[in-house]
Parts: structure tokens; C-alpha cells; sequence
């Protein structure tokens, strides 16, 4: 066969000659069959059914805009984050501003379909954001890679660093940047005293017909000389976090995904269910978690307001954290 992988190398066993493959140890995916075409017909039905419905968050699940920049800017500590929404934060690393995964658009989708709306504003709008430095994304879905809000961020940041997983470059360029660094995994970048590091996840790529698996999907590490971030981009559980943990931790926060996970016979190889999340955080050695892809946008059928109930029932001890969108904290 053919090498359609430009970036092939036979010793890495997450290559392949036609793009990408998860690391050994994780879930598997299902094989195709008329069982699970029946599943698939159900979520879809059921997925359509709930997205029609109006959402249950309560009003101060998204700050407002102005007391979210105002509390961001004034707080007075070099290492803080923002939660945007969904997988969206500003990381303040010192003196400079990072943004993960900048999904700050209406839909989750190339085409405006009701069913993959934004449910929320999201704690700032791309308009109304301070400048950035660096920005990362992690994959290609559309609900971490929204070309609407990167080509503003474009615009407003025609100097930033931006920082993909290999084969993203093309794309990001398309939205206007031009300082693009793709890693594989475990390569790293350093900008002005932060080191950037992609790290491997559990999850797939796709954004068109035919391109399943053809560009890498990664986490990233985000250190300084004194804290060091871990963002999860999207990701399942799988064996590979104990040895990032063991290579790269520990961690002093974790942004970990807790929602979008049933039916979990569906979502059981892309998206960690809220308790996989604090696994993936003890593996990695991380001191606190703080829940992200959830609370934004419906894209599975489990109740909205379920993931962050089981994420801070469970009983393990490690500091866990949920915040409101534009809220921020330091770590």
C-alpha cells in the first residue's frame, strides 16, 4: 500500500502509512454490525429528540461578560485560567496568555445545524478577548477547531503562536496565522519561557469525508519555571496515562473532559465518562482537575447537568473543581 502519510515514521506505533492510530491499551472500537447500526439509529433519534428541548442550566451558569473580563484582568496572580466553555480556556502562564481549543462560534459544525447549536454565550466572545500568544488545538472536530472563531483571533492576533498536532498546519494556515508548529507526541516547543509539550489522547480525527484518522490528535503539557498545565484536548481513558504521568507529570491543574459519553456502547472509545476523567488525572498526577467539555453544547444524550454531579460525588481524593463559564481561578 501506498504511503499517504507524510509524516510516517515505522517506529512509532501510533503511525500508519495512511495517518494515525490511538496508543496500545485503548478501548477498542466497535465492528460494524446490524446491533450496532441499531444504536447508532437510536442515538440519533434520541440525540434529535432532546435537542429540541430547552436547556436546564440555571442563570449564573455563564457569568457575564464584563464581571468575566473584569475578574480575569484583576485578579492578581500570574498563573490563573478562564473558563470560556466547552474546551475553551485562557491559561495565564506569567506573562503570557495561551487559549485551548477556541470554540467561540455558534455551531459545532460547518453548516448552521439546529441540533449542534451553542446552548450558552461563552464566558467571552473571540471580539472581546485580551491578545494571546499562543493558541493550541488539539484536533480537528469542529467543537475544538471553529474556523469562525480562528479566523478572528487571526485578525486579532496576527503575531500569536499556534501550536497543532501533525497535518493541522494547512488548515490553520487557510484561517490567517502564520507561526504554525505541528508536534507529534512528546515533541515539545518553548516561547518566551513556556514549553509546550503534545501529548498522546485516546480519541480519532475527522472533519470531511475521507479523512478519518489522516492528522493527529493530541493533549497538551503546558509548563514554565514554576507550574505546569495539563490539557486533555479530547480524549478517552486508556493505558497511556500512567506513563504520561511517569514522563511528564506531575501536574499542579488538569483540565479534564467530563461530558459527551453515552450511550457509552458509542462514546466508549472517544470520551471519558466523568469518572474516567479523575482517572486520567490520578494517572498523570495532576493536584487538582478542573472539568471541561461539558455545560456548552449537546453532542451525546446524557442529562446536561450529569456530568459535574459525577464528577464532584465521586470519592477519590484529589481536589476537583467545576466552574462557571468566564469564571477564573488560580492554580
Amino acid at each position: 500500500m501506498a504511503n499517504k502519510n507524510p509524516y510516517f515514521d515505522s517506529s512509532k506505533s501510533h503511525h500508519t502509512r495512511s495517518g494515525f492510530r490511538n496508543p496500545p491499551g485503548s478501548p477498542k472500537s466497535h465492528r460494524l454490525s446490524t446491533e450496532l447500526a441499531r444504536e447508532a439509529a437510536h442515538f440519533m433519534g434520541e440525540f434529535l429528540r432532546l435537542a429540541g428541548q430547552p436547556h436546564p442550566f440555571p442563570p449564573d451558569h455563564v457569568i457575564a461578560e464584563a464581571d468575566a473580563l473584569g475578574e480575569m484582568l484583576d485578579m492578581q496572580d500570574s498563573h490563573k485560567l478562564t473558563w470560556l466553555g466547552h474546551a475553551s480556556f485562557i491559561v495565564h502562564m506569567g506573562e503570557q496568555r495561551i487559549i485551548t481549543d477556541p470554540f467561540l462560534g455558534d455551531y459545532a459544525s460547518p453548516v448552521p445545524l439546529r441540533s449542534l447549536k451553542r446552548l450558552v454565550p461563552p464566558g467571552i466572545r473571540a471580539e472581546r478577548l485580551p491578545s494571546l500568544d499562543i493558541i493550541l488545538v488539539s484536533h480537528n472536530h469542529y467543537d475544538h477547531l471553529d474556523a469562525v472563531t480562528l479566523r478572528k483571533l487571526a485578525r486579532a492576533n496576527p503575531r500569536a503562536k499556534v501550536v497543532v498536532p501533525l497535518g493541522l498546519k494547512p488548515l490553520l494556515r487557510k484561517q490567517g496565522f502564520r507561526d504554525i508548529t505541528e508536534l507529534d507526541w512528546y515533541d515539545s516547543v518553548c516561547f518566551d519561557g513556556v514549553e509546550i509539550t503534545g501529548l498522546p489522547a485516546v480519541h480519532m480525527s475527522k472533519r470531511g469525508i475521507g479523512d478519518t484518522n489522516r492528522t493527529l490528535w493530541c493533549g497538551f503539557a503546558i509548563k514554565d519555571h514554576h507550574k505546569q498545565v495539563y490539557f486533555s484536548g479530547d480524549t478517552t481513558y486508556g493505558q497511556v496515562f500512567k506513563a504520561i504521568g511517569e514522563r511528564v507529570g506531575p501536574f499542579d491543574a488538569a483540565l479534564v473532559p467530563i461530558g459527551a459519553y453515552q450511550p457509552r456502547s458509542l462514546a466508549h472509545n472517544v470520551h471519558a465518562s466523568p469518572e474516567e476523567a479523575i482517572q486520567i488525572g490520578l494517572d498523570i498526577r495532576a493536584r487538582r482537575l478542573i472539568a471541561m467539555h461539558w455545560g456548552t453544547i449537546r453532542l451525546t444524550t446524557e442529562p446536561l447537568l450529569e456530568p459535574p454531579q459525577r464528577f464532584l460525588a465521586d470519592k477519590r481524593d484529589v481536589d476537583k473543581v467545576v466552574l462557571r463559564i468566564g469564571e477564573t481561578c488560580s492554580f
